[in-house]
């Protein structure tokens, strides 16, 4: 298990040091009867096996002289550390060796899924359950479903009959079937249709923040102090949560231009708990949600407490797995994701099956739009929803130039239109920013536009009137060429940030890499060479094969990833039909949750603010190094 590079590079350390005291005390979870002792109590001291499991062995020397068999060592329970004590933390988040995370696994979401099916048993005999049952829910991200679609490929024998390998909505059915059968869930979605509600919010807080800076250009031209809203630009992305901890934690100062959208993932677990709850008579804690999702930081994501319903008790996700983890279920459940399943292709997307595991948790069918497709990036498409919007509400024709600034994931896109006897005249600028070192650069050059100091750590503050109106000209100073004055640089009005290079399609829990390598079944094989040999009577260990194939493991040295298995897979994500049937399909059913959840007249916004925004706030480090107990 890793966490992204945002979270294990933060301040340069990775793990929990004297400069970064954890907050969870060691302590024993079950500790021994107090004993009654005496100046001459005997001390003790620690000691490890082989295995790792640490021990505390008495040292007395009375009971060693009188006694030939010494005192048995006692096994001491390990520390835990589960995901709120690590948002707790003002230090980063420890690499997955070192940190026991229990609360969000596979293995918990079977326990789950047990105990669920034991209390419904109990509950049908008149027996009274200390768990009530609750309603199973599974959200699936497309970034799953391509990295998925990508391995089956991979694994597929170039000898095989069949035209085409699976597409990520094959796959997604594939997995609906699995999830109910054989685990027992009673819905299973996409969240492609909360990443629609998601962009829709998106644009609608992009224009607020746009019109707050445009009231305020006079006063910012003039040297006059600009209306608190007009720092909201430029709007820089939230749906990676990588990036939301880093920042909490190391550029405070950033999180006024951090968009208070809520991702995906979390506006689907505002859809299940909030909305389809009451369509099922249910209340929110009594339906257990779980999504897959590409990286483990989504797993404190949901975790934070501002997805915390205090009145019933429940999160709006209660548990995350990753894409590894899935197909570790479907491996322990004998489950092959290359074999079809009845439906898999026809048009009709509300062939759901129905509760047939038997496990008595049917409800009535939720129809949401299936796997939406959004021109832009595999990472949400962002920065691409807010330029097909002004392009599609301005009164002038717009053009989009794109100009690569460090690779693919660093490139610039600015719009522009024709002005008489000029130059074209810039309306809006933004960047596409993946990957944490391009991170950095969009942090110090945000800073330095706004006048913001960039320290490292959370001590990141504003630099008072004087540090803005220095930023302020630097961003606006002009220079000269050849004795000419050139225009000043147009600062960024938004930026689509990821913390993983290439985005959630390389996020950290998504498969590993691997190539396919077709395997002859005769015993007398082929050398690259084209001569024959036996090479089990040779001595040579053959590769272990499924299906047929030999599947290779390429990432042994790689440092993230692979460039080129992340194209595989973000090919995979764009194979699908972009239908403008769906998006207005889409459009509809969004104002129908709309007036659902949210109220009439003046509260309808604010409602509908709170129901799909969030915040953020500042971790300020109080560790001083020499103060650390260990």
């Amino acid at each position: 298990m890793a966490f992204s590079g945002a979270l294990t590079l933060t301040d340069l350390n990775d793990f929990i040091t004297p400069s970064q005291a954890c907050i969870k005390p060691v302590t024993q979870l079950n500790p021994n009867e107090p004993e009654e002792k005496d100046l001459g109590a005997a001390a003790t001291e620690i000691q490890i096996d082989r295995s790792g499991a640490y021990y505390e062995v008495t040292q007395n020397s009375k009971v060693a002289a009188h006694n030939t068999t010494p005192a048995p060592a006692k096994r001491l329970e390990q520390a835990q550390i589960n995901l709120n004590d690590c948002l707790a933390c003002s230090g980063c988040i420890t690499s997955a060796e070192s940190v026991l995370i229990t609360l969000q696994s596979h293995t918990e979401v079977l326990t789950f899924l047990e105990s669920n099916k034991r209390s419904l048993h109990l509950s049908d005999s008149n027996t009274t359950s200390s768990e009530p049952h609750r309603v199973p829910v599974i959200s699936i991200s497309p970034q799953t479903l391509a990295s998925l679609a990508a391995a089956a490929a991979a694994t597929t024998p170039s000898t095989s009959s069949s035209p085409q390998h699976p597409t990520p909505r094959q796959i997604l059915r594939r997995i609906r079937v699995f999830c109910v059968e054989s685990l027992g869930f009673a819905s299973v979605f996409d969240t492609t249709f909360a990443r629609h509600l998601a962009l829709q919010e998106h644009v609608a807080e992009f224009e607020e923040r746009w019109r707050a800076a445009v009231d305020n250009l006079n006063n910012e031209v003039t040297g006059g102090a600009a209306h608190e809203s007009a720092k909201g630009l430029p709007m820089l992305a939230s749906a990676c949560p990588g990036w939301i901890c880093y920042a909490e934690k190391a550029h405070s100062e950033m999180l006024p231009f951090i968009s208070r959208t809520k991702s995906p993932q979390q506006v689907m677990g505002t859809l299940v708990k909030n909305w389809m709850s009451k369509h099922w008579g249910k209340t929110p804690s009594e339906i257990y949600h779980v999504t897959v999702m590409p990286c483990y930081d989504k797993k404190l994501e949901a975790s934070r407490t501002d997805f915390y319903n205090d009145l019933y008790a429940t999160r709006d996700v209660d548990c995350v797995i990753t894409t590894g983890e899935l197909e570790l279920l479907m491996k322990e459940k004998s489950w092959d994701i290359t074999q079809p399943v009845p439906g898999e292709l026809d048009d009709d997307l509300r062939s759901l099956p129905t509760d047939p595991s038997g496990s008595g948790t049917e409800v009535p069918t939720v129809h949401l739009p299936e796997l939406l497709t959004h021109p832009g990036t595999p990472s949400g498409s962002y920065l691409h929803a807010i330029i097909a919007h002004l392009q599609s509400t301005s009164p002038v024709p717009l053009t989009l130039h794109v100009q690569t600034v460090r690779g693919a994931d660093y490139e610039e896109y600015v719009l522009t239109k024709s002005a008489e006897n000029s130059e074209d005249i810039v309306v809006f600028k933004g960047a596409k920013c993946y990957g944490f070192r391009n991170l950095q650069n969009v942090v110090r050059r945000v800073g330095r536009e706004r006048g913001l100091r960039t320290g490292s750590g959370a001590a990141g503050k504003l630099a008072g009137r004087a540090g803005a109106g220095v930023g302020r000209r630097l961003a606006s100073r002009k220079t000269t060429t050849g004795g000419k004055e050139d225009k000043p640089e147009r600062r960024y009005d938004y930026v689509e940030v990821m913390a993983c290079p290439g985005g959630c399609v390389n996020g950290g829990g998504q498969l590993k890499p691997v190539t396919a390598v077709p395997v002859v079944s005769a015993p007398q094989r082929v050398d690259q060479e084209g001569y024959q040999r036996d090479w089990e009577g040779s001595g040579v260990a053959i590769v272990p094969t499924f299906k047929n194939v030999a599947s290779v493991d390429v990432t042994q040295n790689a440092r993230w990833g692979s460039k080129e298995w992340t194209k595989r897979v973000e090919e995979e994500y764009w194979r699908g039909p972009l239908s403008d049937d769906d998006g207005r399909l889409a459009d509809r059913l969004a104002r129908r949750i709309y007036d659902d959840l949210c109220d009439t007249g003046g509260a309808r916004v604010e409602t509908r603010r709170r129901l799909f925004r969030t915040s953020y706030r500042a971790v300020e480090s109080e560790v001083i190094g020499l103060a650390v107990v260990w």
